[in-house]
């Protein structure tokens, strides 16, 4: 439909002194039309107000010169702050691109100058196609962006973790990538081989798939996964193992705050490079199940841990619960020789035995519970005698 030079003017000319009331219009209409708007905070309906009057703007410019050069969406956004692609989103933001089509089109009989009315309706259709367009470039740079700042804040947070490096600001970090405060996995392995954008970014979707906001770290073919769940922490581990390539696979101890989350990020890859010590260590197996092994690659917390949980409590007990332990470790862990040894029945050295493990949760009778004990027992003497001597 072609308008006469003359009808285009006026059409304009009328455009151009309603923009104020179709604004008024458009908002108008979104408030009654979609509840999403009226749940929005004061600021953000300023900004989608702000939005539907350069809409309006834009179309009188685009009207004016359909063959110009046109900005589309980038012209309406321009006036609003990045901050609205977070708090509106692209189905909403068509919804506006809609409804500021639909004012200007209910209108048309109004605005048009006589014999304009048909023109005018076809350049809103075309106006509308482009705009939609735009509007989802708009957003798929404003997503590639968010994606890059997010990717570097995630790298940010989870090297200080691993460096044990929690200051003020980390809670705030980790908050802004969907972290926060209660039950949290970490878990520390290697990846199928060296990765490239595309295959980390499909591990990321995996992971957060399983686990809604979970924070992974590739450095080389080191992965760390670090997943705030009310779920079982066990079960979510077991989905997420296939993302692990071969080779141990380590879950930190338990953790709530960030600072035990670094705490047990540290323990988890200091599982890793002690698992191999351990020929029979299960996958995926808990970085408590090493602590033997870890103190034979210098990680001092496991040492420590290690005589508070399976020396100390032995220690503090008294009686002869200390004394049969030893002489069971000593005596090659025989019960007879034991008994021989301390003057006392096997059943006594049994039941002393039982004790110990309802006290520590070690089995001194099993293979793998007495290295532990035996480990526990060496490193306790090792600082019972350096005590002693200053």
């Amino acid at each position: 439909m072609v308008a006469t030079v003359d009808v285009r003017h006026e059409t304009l000319r009328r455009l151009k002194s309603g923009t104020g009331k179709l604004a008024t219009a458009a908002l108008r209409e979104l408030d009654a039309d979609y509840r999403w708007f009226g749940e929005l905070p004061a600021q953000e309906r300023s900004w989608v107000g702000t939005v539907a009057q350069a809409g309006i703007t834009s179309f009188v410019s685009w009207y004016a010169n359909p063959t110009g050069t046109y900005r589309g969406a980038l012209e309406i956004f321009a006036a609003a702050p990045p901050e609205l692609t977070r708090s509106v989103s692209l189905q909403h933001t068509l919804s506006i691109v809609r409804t500021v089509v639909k004012v200007v089109e209910d209108n048309a009989d109004e605005l048009a100058a006589v014999g304009g009315e048909a023109h005018l309706r076809e350049a809103i259709l075309r106006y509308s196609r482009e705009v939609a367009f735009s509007a989802a470039e708009v957003y798929a740079r404003a997503a590639e962006t968010r994606g890059a700042w997010d990717a570097r804040l995630e790298a940010l947070v989870i090297d200080a973790l691993v460096r044990g490096e929690v200051d003020d600001d980390l809670p705030s970090r980790a908050a802004a990538l969907g972290w926060k405060p209660g039950p949290t996995l970490v878990v520390v392995g290697r990846t199928h081989g060296p990765l490239g954008e595309t295959q980390s970014a499909e591990l990321r979707r995996s992971m957060r798939r399983a686990a809604t906001g979970a924070m992974v770290g590739i450095h080389g073919e080191d992965l760390i996964v670090i997943a705030r769940s009310d779920q079982d922490l066990r079960e979510l581990a077991s989905s997420i193992m296939e993302s692990f390539g071969p080779g141990p696979v380590v879950i930190g101890p338990p953790a709530v705050t960030l600072l035990e989350v670094a705490r047990s990020a540290r323990a988890a890859f200091a599982g890793v490079v002690a698992a191999p010590a351990w020929s029979l260590s299960p996958r995926p197996v808990l970085a408590d199940d090493l602590l033997p092994e870890r103190v034979l690659v210098g990680d001092t917390g496991a040492r420590d841990r290690l005589i508070s949980i399976a020396y100390d409590p032995i220690v503090r007990a008294g009686g002869s619960l200390q004394e049969t332990v030893a002489t069971f470790l000593d005596c090659g862990r025989s019960l007879e020789l034991s008994a021989r040894t301390m003057f006392v029945h096997a059943n006594t050295v049994r039941y002393r035995l039982k004790k110990v493990s309802e006290l520590t949760g070690w089995d001194v009778l099993s293979t793998r519970d007495a290295h532990v004990l035996e480990t526990a027992f060496a490193l306790g003497r090792l600082r019972d005698a350096g005590r002693a001597s200053l």
